[in-house]
This record gives C-alpha cells, structure tokens and sequence, in this order.
C-alpha cells in the first residue's frame, strides 16, 4: 500500500487559492476514479475536484471555509500497490533516507471553471499534481517483491444529486436524503422550495419533522458564512468601503411600454418569445450609455484611472439559491429587442443552474438590478465594483397621477440608480437617467436610430 497525495490543481485564469465549500468524502470513505472528492469556489464560479486516483481516503487538506492555494494538499489516498518511484538519492545521500526535496510535477493543463464541465480536464490537472509521499516508517522498510493487488472491486461512482450547497447544509439538518427529493429546478436540481414543500407535505424526514415539532421558540442556529455568500459579502465590503454612492431616484410612466410589450407579444410572442419588461429596460439603459458613455465605465481608483469602453458589457444581477450572482450580457449594443430578452433568460437560468462559466460572471461595465414584483417603491443598490453605475429597477404599479389637469390611472414604475460620486457627477447621474426615462415613456425611441 501506497500514499498519494493529491494537491489543489491550477485551473486556471491566474488563480491563486480557493476555497473549500463542502468535502463530498470524509477519511475512511473508499472513493472511485474520478469520483468527486469537494467542491471549491473561486470567484463566483464553483468548481467540481475529482479523484485522480482510488483507494482509501485518509486525510483532509482542511475544514469547509479554509482557502487552500494552488499546489497544497488538498486530500491524501490510501491506494493498492507499491508508492511511485522516488528521484535518485544525491551523491554522498544515505541509502533508505528521504530525498530533500520533491520533484516538482508539471505544470497542470488551465481548467475552464465550470462544475460539470470541467471533470475531466481538473482530474488530469490533479494526476499531474499530486506527490506520492509513503510515511518515513513505510520508506525504511525494504521494498517488497512484489505487490500485492487489492481483491476489492473499485466502487462506482455514485449518482449525485444536483444541489446549491445551502440547500445540502440545510437537508443535512433536517436530516433529509436529498436522493430521495425530486428537484424542480434545471436538470432537477433540488431548491429550497422543494425542501418546504416536502415539509409542509409531512414527508420529510422524521428527524426534521420532530425538530420542527420540537423546537423551542428561542432556539438559534449558526450558520458559516461560505463559498458564493463569502464572496457576495466581501464584495459588498469592499464597493461600500471604496465607493461614495450617490444614488438618485426617479419615476418613469411606463403605460405606453407597458402596451407596447404586450401588443407585440400578442403578435410575435409565440414566434420569437414572450418579452419581459426588463427587456424593454435594459435596451433603454444600453441605448443611453451612447449619449453619457462615462457611466459605462470602470474606475481603477488605486492607480487613478477611469477606463470607458465603447462596448456594452450588461452585467444582469440574478438571485440564485446560493446567493446573488451577475452574468454578464457582453456586446448589448449590438443586440434587437429579442435577442437581448432571449439573452437574458438564458444567462439567469444558467447562473441559477450553477452552470455559469468564468467568463459569463466577470467583466461587465455597467449592471441592472431588478427583484421585480418584489421591487418596491425604492431601492439603494450597491455598484458591482469596480463599475460606476447600477440602474436599480423597482416594480409596476398602476397609480393615479395627474396628467393634462385631469387624473388618470397610468401603470408607473420608479428607478433607483446608483453612482460613483468620485467620477460621476450628480448631474450627469441624472441627465443618464432622464434619456433612459424618455426613452420608456416613449418606447418607439427604443428603436429609432
């Protein structure tokens, strides 16, 4: 028997450390061949850690929440067989002594930083990085004549059902399988909801079912702050601490629009597809950027300089299970009415699916954020640093409002917009966000030009 010691592989994009966000084996797990062994998170992208090889897991690299950089231990494997040959000694080197130092492995192939996606390539990276590394008490003995193959079969891999990792933190409480829970998310993948509902249905689990019964009203219940929610939060930090918000709120009657979308839907919906209000906004936040394009910007403030792109790289804050992620609409400029919804919908459902790449979550110039329905009056977004502008998008309402001397009924809609102060004057915050107004209230401007 042999160690092998598998150590974080380089995946790429010039990443230095990761974090750990769950440990799928624990030590004395027997694991497969490419066999998932955690889940680790960089960025805002997770990242699936298969093993290179199979055998007994004897030791963790460290506990959930720990950032572990490239090329240290991530776990170590009790594999069948003699170890891998060790370098020769170094002349005047005792006999049976440890050389000095290891021989340093390949670099590892960059890994796109998918979970799925990227098995294959992060196991050959894990292969190419890992040390066998036999005790000090192994290596004294002599090496035997031969080794002694294990008469195990090598356990299949096991089905994996797909998961945020706060919703598994949350059925491991409530003492649920989550094998057993039909997924109503993409590619049945389990959300929240889906653990409610099993609740409310009174077939969770009994474990879950007596401590709900059971629990007292001041219990408390300690939750880490991890993986996308770390990162979510220091982001946050990190955009309150750098940047003077300036935030400027406006109302926007949104009527014509409104009638618009739907007279189009009614007419190419069942072609082209249905249109979302939010489509109709962002167009008109993109459109703008053409006559204010220092908003569309973003501000190195360490090393003084404001870059202005000419391109539109729409970052479109989504909500997702495991916290709030910002897909990235690149070229928006260059996108129709449709295109720009089609584009959309695919990149929430695929940040909500946890299938976002790299690329699709870095990069943008200026951000939307909507909660739609639940949108409220007014909002304070928080600018996506190092952007200069978010265009917050408050709800629909149908309100009376005075028009022409008389009172009507018009559906309105506020925007509640944020700024970098130090670069964006108050003025021009609002000239940005009037020509976005104009342009909703008169929609047909949406496509003029």
């Amino acid at each position: 028997m042999s160690v092998h010691t598998v150590r974080m592989p380089d995946i790429g994009e010039g990443i230095a450390e990761v974090e750990v966000v769950e440990w799928r084996v624990k030590p004395g797990d027997v694991v497969a061949e490419d066999q998932t062994l955690c889940d680790v998170m960089t960025d805002k992208a997770a990242v699936e850690i298969p093993s290179p090889v199979a055998g007994r897991v004897l030791e963790l690299g460290g506990e959930v929440g720990r950032m572990l950089a490239v090329g240290s231990v991530l776990i170590r494997i009790e594999v069948a067989g003699d170890a891998a040959a060790a370098p020769p000694p170094a002349a005047g080197a005792k006999p049976g002594t440890q050389p000095a130092t290891e021989r340093a492995a390949p670099p590892a192939p960059p890994a796109r930083a998918t979970a799925p996606a990227a098995g294959a390539a992060i196991a050959a990276a894990s292969r190419s990085a890992a040390a066998t590394a036999p005790s000090a008490a192994e290596a004294a003995k002599p090496a035997p004549a031969a080794a002694v193959p294990s008469s195990a079969p090598a356990p299949a891999h096991p089905a994996r059902t797909l998961a945020a990792p706060a919703v598994r933190l949350r059925a491991r409480a409530l003492g649920i399988d989550l094998a057993e829970v039909s997924g109503s998310g993409p590619d049945g993948r389990v959300l929240h909801a889906d653990l409610d509902a099993l609740m409310r249905a009174g077939t969770g689990a009994p474990r879950a079912r007596a401590a709900e019964a059971t629990a007292p009203t001041d219990a408390t219940h300690e939750v880490r702050v991890i993986g996308l929610r770390r990162r979510i939060a220091q982001k946050m930090q990190e955009s309150k601490r750098r940047i003077p918000h300036f935030t400027y709120v406006e109302e926007v009657d949104v009527t014509e629009m409104v009638a618009l979308r739907d007279e189009l839907n009614r007419e190419h919906g069942a072609a082209r597809g249905e249109l979302s209000p939010l489509a109709f906004v962002v167009r008109a936040v993109v459109r703008a950027v053409a006559a204010h394009p220092q908003v569309n910007a973003r501000f190195d403030d360490e090393a003084g300089v404001l870059t202005v792109h000419d391109a539109v790289h729409l970052g479109v804050a989504t909500q997702t299970d495991g916290g709030l992620m910002v897909p990235v609409l690149r070229q928006a400029q260059t996108l129709d009415l449709w295109a720009m919804s089609a584009a959309i919908a695919r990149l929430a459902a695929t940040a909500r699916a946890g299938k976002a790449t790299r690329e699709e979550l870095t990069g943008s110039t200026i951000t939307v954020t909507s909660l739609g329905k639940l949108g409220g009056i007014v909002s304070t977004p928080v600018i996506n640093h190092p952007e200069v502008a978010i265009v917050g998008v408050n709800r629909i309402v149908a309100r009376p409002v005075v028009r022409e001397g008389a009172v009507q009924v018009r559906q309105m809609m506020n925007l509640s917009s944020s700024f970098d102060h130090r670069v964006v004057d108050g003025a021009l915050a609002a000239a940005y966000i009037q020509q976005v107004r104009r342009m909703l209230e008169h929609p047909a401007l949406l496509f003029a030009g």
